[in-house]
């Protein structure tokens, strides 16, 4: 992929220590921010180290290279403890291959097995919240104690991340058994051994080069035994979206992807009977939260819109008594609105198991679950209109519990 004028210009930098990408597109607001944030952090706490930041951009025509080439600190010595020994090289770059995120990772890679990088970090061009810090956390652990993946761990509102906390971390702690927090996060530090790893998989004309790459990226350090930790790096600032908006594609698009990995690793998820802690660096403390809208009574209307609808696909993969209980919860008063934890999990194994038997055309069946889960997370914020972040918490741990209780069924119809 990488084109012989910038294999020459990595070939003259020699090797380095770390590497920081930034991929990118149409970020020419915020990246300035976050290439500033990641000079000081690397110049703060690894001034001895040859350092490479890498912008893999995917065509943006706002002028967002132009802002990381321009991007500069000024006042150094007000802001650091100490002046950089080291040497620091900026280098933005279009990407070429199947438009997405994980393509431009790909560069990232491509260009941090060319410089032999011993330890790397990738953050999110759009960031608000970055601080020096977050490099020191994801690049520390790599670093001084010889872990391959750094999973960030954040702070959200308890109505933010609702994909994340009632499908993606529940089902991926069951499956693997580490319980990684914020396994589609964005931000992630990963060792040199792990990187040329990732480069060898043979994914990168699929949809992990699309959109998949988050979810990729942790299940297959996961399942491949590398050592991974996690670092707390406060709030994570985002344009919030109202979790009742249309958050379709982006749910097909994750749950896609961690259905492909059950495929990948069958192997390995069948085997893992529990799951354990992961090790967390950094000092946790409180954040102030953005407020998340949430419109209640849209949710459930499209909930019962998709009971009316789409019925006809849900009774191919979910069993006859769950069909039966949607419908009712459909049919009851705003007041008795509920979808239990247990029915919301049966809900994802079904849908696991058809997808894997082929019971019908794979895409239609999934962009199919985008009611069920609006009524689920409708159920959850009306369960925790209440509720503070701490009971919160809780609540998506006794989650993640029934996820590992009832894997049993996933094991048992897999065929």
């Amino acid at each position: 992929m990488i084109d012989p004028g910038l294999g020459q210009r990595i070939a003259e930098m020699g090797e380095a220590d770390i590497l920081v990408g930034i991929p990118s597109y149409n970020n020419a607001r915020t990246i300035g921010h976050v290439v500033r944030a990641v000079y000081a952090g690397l110049q703060k706490y690894f001034p001895e180290k040859k350092a490479v930041l890498v912008n893999s951009d995917g065509g943006s025509t706002d002028g967002t290279m132009e802002a990381v080439q321009e991007a500069t600190i000024s006042d150094l010595e007000s802001v650091l403890l100490q002046h950089r020994i080291g040497s620091f090289t900026k280098v933005a770059t279009p990407y070429r291959g199947i438009p997405g995120k994980g393509s431009a990772f790909r560069m990232i890679f491509e260009i941090a097995v060319l410089l032999k990088a011993k330890a790397c970090a990738v953050v999110d061009s759009d960031l608000r919240s970055i601080t020096p810090e977050w490099i020191e956390l994801l690049l520390k652990p790599v670093i001084d104690h010889k872990y391959d993946y750094v999973a960030p761990l954040y702070h959200r509102h308890k109505f933010d991340g609702t994909i994340t906390n009632s499908v993606v971390y529940p089902l991926t702690r069951a499956l693997y058994g580490k319980r990684v927090r914020q396994p589609i996060g964005g931000d992630f530090g990963f060792s040199g051994e792990l990187a040329r790893f990732y480069l060898g998989k043979d994914v990168w004309e699929t949809d992990v080069a699309r959109f998949g790459i988050d979810i990729w990226m942790t299940t297959t350090a996961i399942a491949n035994g590398f050592n991974i930790c996690q670092s707390f790096l406060g709030a994570k600032i985002h344009d919030a979206k109202d979790p009742g908006a249309d958050l379709s594609a982006m749910l097909y698009q994750v749950v896609a992807s961690t259905f492909d990995l059950l495929e990948d690793y069958h192997d390995v998820w069948s085997r893992v009977p529990s799951s354990a802690p992961v090790r967390v660096f950094g000092f946790e403390y409180a954040v102030g939260l953005e407020p998340v809208s949430v419109n209640l009574d849209r949710m459930i209307e499209r909930f019962k819109l998709g009971v009316r609808e789409l019925s006809g696909i849900w009774e191919k993969v979910l069993p006859s008594d769950i069909l039966k209980f949607l419908k009712q919860v459909s049919e009851a008063g705003p007041s008795d609105f509920r979808i239990p934890d247990e029915i919301w999990v049966d809900i994802i194994y079904a849908f696991a198991v058809g997808c894997h038997n082929r019971v019908m055309n794979r895409e239609h069946l999934l962009k199919s679950l985008t009611p069920l889960y609006i009524g689920r997370t409708a159920s959850f914020v009306k369960e925790n209109w209440e509720s503070d972040a701490e009971d919160v918490e809780k609540k998506i741990e006794k989650l993640c519990t029934i996820y590992e209780d009832r894997k049993a069924f996933l094991i048992n119809n897999w065929r």
